[in-house]
């Protein structure tokens, strides 16, 4: 795999160590998409997220009635009016997400907060994950999806997580199967100590590292609430993109975009986000399908071994720009819900992104939650324009026209043909990731 998509030009540290010049902030290639939620709902502080250079707001459908995001939508649109500038709208959909129950609470502005006390875990605790409609302790867990416990193996690894985590939250739970007693009930050992609080979410990672094996819950590609949503906002708003939550195949893309057609949404672009190895699998075809990708990077973290993570990020985004479709990427300034400044890590994280070919990056509890969204979205386009400007445009250039050729080489080969040599298998194929 080529990877060189960068020169630097000037070696000397001097030069390369002087501030950035304050005036060179006119246009950033690389786009921002802020998710809309507490922290930055008021028009003030979309105003300034428009200005600091966001240029798409999302919407997560997983949290929240629909009047709180019409409201966040209609501040947005009062936004864009007092700065003259235009940003995309994107809804993030629920989908096939399973979920802690637990009791909650709508506040004054109509986000809903977590009810009850925080659930305190110690290392090497047991807990029984269930789902009986029982009250949620910190022995007991109640799930959502009805067939949980058929999905279960002794030895399988459980994520339980604060949704849109924050690298320095503490709701970060990995748990072991010890037994599943019943169709109802499955009793884990955490392997860590952990504080959960807000809204939980499970994630069931792939028991093998070489194939499939993982049974996948038949939750539906979108909810109910998913589609009621979709309808009634497009009424009203432009929705310019769909993040369709745990895209695993190709059908899924399909499934969603006669779903669109059949509102009337026949523009709405389809950007397929992929979460786990199944999508990596089937990610040829997703791609050929789709009208851009999403890597969230937080659950395919936890599906793929972390060895192999940065080769998975550098090979979907090769094949993305080698077919000219945007791939956007998630969670890279974790810290910054706290912290007004991102972590070195970080902002080379941000940077090699850039390097790589990124066509855009996805905050979510940055902006939703966070301390600091204003200075997130500031972050992000000042570290991204200093990569754009060593960015080895030519050789990226001639770089892609290298691969294009190999792969329509490829469809002379015996058997071949314009499926099998789709983008990526000039790279090596994904599955060995």
């Amino acid at each position: 795999m080529k990877s060189k998509t960068h020169f630097l030009q000037d070696l000397n540290l001097n030069s390369i160590l002087e501030p950035a010049d304050p005036q060179d902030k006119n246009y950033c290639a690389t786009k921002v998409v802020g998710t809309i939620g507490p922290a930055c709902q008021a028009v003030d502080k979309q105003v300034a997220m428009l200005e600091a250079g966001m240029s798409a707001a999302r919407f997560d459908l997983t949290w929240g009635p629909i009047e709180y995001h019409r409201r966040s939508l209609d501040n947005l649109q009062t936004a864009m009016k007092k700065t003259r500038r235009l940003c995309a709208i994107m809804l993030d959909t629920l989908g096939r997400e399973v979920m802690i129950r637990r009791p909650f609470r709508i506040e004054a502005d109509g986000w809903p907060n977590q009810a009850g006390q925080e659930i305190s875990v110690a290392m090497g605790q047991t807990l029984t994950l269930t789902t009986r409609d029982v009250e949620c302790s910190d022995t007991v867990l109640p799930v959502t999806y009805t067939k949980f416990a058929g999905m279960m193996e002794p030895g399988d690894t459980l994520y339980v997580g604060r949704y849109l985590v924050s690298g320095a939250d503490s709701a970060s739970l990995y748990l072991e199967v010890v037994e599943v007693v019943d169709e109802h009930d499955v009793v884990c050992v955490a392997k860590n100590e952990a504080l959960l609080d807000g809204l939980l979410t499970v994630f069931h990672v792939e028991r093998s590292s070489d194939e499939l094996l993982n049974l996948q819950n038949d939750l539906p590609l979108l909810s109910e609430y998913d589609k009621e949503c979709i309808i009634s906002l497009a009424q009203d708003y432009e929705i310019d993109f769909i993040s369709l939550s745990y895209t695993r195949s190709v059908d899924d893309v399909v499934e969603a975009r006669a779903f669109l057609d059949a509102v009337g949404l026949a523009n709405t672009k389809i950007m397929a986000k992929l979460e786990s190895r199944q999508s990596l699998l089937n990610f040829k075809g997703i791609l050929n399908e789709a009208d851009g990708i999403i890597i969230s990077r937080g659950n395919m973290g936890l599906d793929c071994l972390p060895e192999k993570m940065a080769l998975v990020q550098k090979t979907l985004i090769q094949s993305c720009n080698l077919v000219g479709k945007p791939v956007l990427i998630t969670r890279v300034v974790d810290t910054m819900a706290v912290s007004p400044r991102p972590t070195r890590a970080e902002a080379t994280d941000v940077a090699n992104a850039v390097l790589d070919g990124v066509d855009g990056i996805l905050l979510g509890q940055e902006t939703l939650r966070g301390f600091f969204p204003i200075e997130s979205v500031q972050t992000l386009v000042s570290i991204a324009r200093q990569a754009e400007k060593v960015f080895d445009h030519h050789y990226h250039f001639d770089h892609l026209l290298d691969t294009a050729y190999e792969v329509e080489e490829g469809y002379g080969m015996p058997g071949g043909s314009p499926e099998d040599a789709s983008p990526g298998s000039s790279q090596g194929d994904l599955s060995e990731l």
